[in-house]
């Protein structure tokens, strides 16, 4: 099929952002990609809003609770602590997911979110957990270089990658591995001579209580490391200097870029093209998104509807189509639980693995009910794990979890107002689907749609098509 220039829109709008607003449903067709594209960067131009709930954690762990010193706490009020951090983290999820809905700022929220799977984190102390946050969010369209320095002196990075535990004559490898491993270089292009040394160079780097970095020049071993083929002194800085030397760095993100943005089939040629000016850049964030978002080949048939919706993008997603008011938002991390992505809670350092592995037989069933629940305030239940991280603070079998919303459906029937009663199970179908709706059958979705009213056929057709596995591709 000919792509049209609202499916380009809508690819676009997914791919560098969480879907279209439904405000912008009659404005798809309206101007072209590129624009779009440009008006998605100005827009992300500014500071982002910044995002604090640890305020309080932050006076507990300086000051201790009640005039008690935190090293002179009881396991209780240790256990209390940690309970209070857990909560932030909540916070901390459901603040960064309103952000996601609602902010102008789209290219922004959509990048700091694919650095929070690149730079996967787990920490339980909010405080760290806030302020990686914060340095990812104001780096997201940066210099590439920037952000990885300054990611790799956060206290939640160096805590997670047990550097503190990286000192002169007793090396931790952990930091230096994910380091060319994840981060970097990608697997296979280093040696273990090489983590060895580049350990060595990381030694020192630690933090305070509070998660200000502090080099620690007496745990540092300041021999000559041989890394990559050169030699010297080197201390963390001249590692990460070294592997952003590297063409191959700009190769790996470049690839992953491509893959979490583009397509998860790689065309190499298209990589290398990438690579080769992200590198000449100086690992300019902007100059790669340009690239990609401005290319006639980011819009080609194969790339559209390719991916599956990661849990965050489709939550997000159904929030910016169908506007509402959701009394009950720690429900939001349950759905996120049971879909198998829970923010700040990756599985592991190396993050999410995407793809069709969000989806399997069971996984599928639940993601179609996920619009009805919202809509019908259907109770839905599950069995959690015993108590662990990814539980929040929450362990055991859970009881029935209601989504208590109330949709405000008036800009979806304001966007709808002109089109013909015989067009509009086609166009909302165009409007919600990253496939080719021609091919929709009728029939089969209308046996599930209220035709009552014009309203009510609205609103029921949205839900139902939203309820079906086209919805789960973007």
């Amino acid at each position: 099929m000919a792509v049209s220039v609202q499916l380009k829109n809508q690819h676009l709008l997914w791919r560098a952002g969480f879907g279209p607003a439904v405000e912008q449903w009659n404005d798809l067709n309206k101007t072209s990609p590129v624009k779009l594209y440009e008006a998605l960067e100005k827009a992300s131009r500014k500071e982002p809003m910044p995002i604090k709930v640890a305020n309080n954690f932050v006076d507990g762990l300086m000051n201790g609770v009640d005039g008690i010193r935190r090293t002179e706490m009881t396991q209780e009020q240790r256990q209390q602590m940690q309970k209070k951090s857990r909560e932030d983290i909540r916070n901390l999820n459901l603040e960064w997911l309103d952000e996601m809905v609602n902010s102008e700022q789209q290219l922004r929220e959509k990048l700091a979110f694919f650095w929070h799977g690149h730079f996967a984190c787990r920490n339980l102390n909010s405080l760290y957990q806030q302020e990686l946050l914060r340095v990812i969010r104001a780096n997201a369209l940066g210099n590439f270089g920037t952000l990885l320095k300054e990611v790799s002196r956060s206290a939640a990075m160096l805590a997670f990658l047990n550097n503190q535990q990286n000192r002169k004559q007793k090396p931790n490898e952990n930091f230096a591995r994910e380091v060319m491993e994840l981060f970097t270089m990608g697997r296979g292009n280093y040696t273990e001579k090489d983590i060895k040394e580049a350990a060595r160079a990381f030694t020192g780097w630690q933090f305070k209580l509070d998660g200000e970095f502090i080099f620690r020049a007496n745990q540092h071993d300041d021999g000559t490391k041989t890394v990559l083929g050169r030699t010297g002194n080197f201390d963390g800085d001249d590692i990460l200097d070294l592997l952003l030397e590297q063409k191959q760095t700009a190769t790996y993100i470049a690839n992953k870029m491509y893959k979490f943005f583009v397509n998860e089939e790689v065309d190499r040629e298209k990589v290398t093209w990438l690579a080769d000016r992200f590198y000449k850049s100086g690992y300019e964030i902007k100059t790669i998104l340009k690239d990609i978002f401005t290319s006639d080949w980011f819009y080609e048939e194969k790339n559209i509807g390719s991916r599956v919706k990661s849990p965050v993008d489709l939550l997000v997603g159904i929030r910016r189509s169908l506007p509402m008011q959701i009394e009950n938002e720690d429900a939001q991390l349950f759905l996120q639980k049971v879909l198998g992505q829970i923010l700040f809670y990756p599985p592991n350092v190396a993050g999410w693995p995407g793809g069709f592995n969000w989806i399997d037989s069971s996984s599928l069933m639940f993601r179609m009910r996920i619009p009805q629940l919202m809509a019908t305030k259907e109770a839905f239940q599950f069995k959690a794990k015993s108590d662990d991280d990814q539980e929040m603070g929450r362990a055991g079998k859970m009881p029935g979890r209601v989504v208590q919303t109330t949709i405000k459906w008036e800009p979806a029937l304001k966007q709808l107002e002109k089109t013909s009663r015989e067009q509009l199970l086609s166009n909302i179908a165009s409007l919600v689907w990253q496939t080719d709706s021609s091919k929709m059958n009728k029939a089969t979705v209308e046996k599930f749609v209220d035709a009552s009213s014009r309203e009510r056929y609205i609103q029921t057709a949205i839900i139902q098509l939203m309820c079906t596995p086209e919805y789960q591709m973007c």
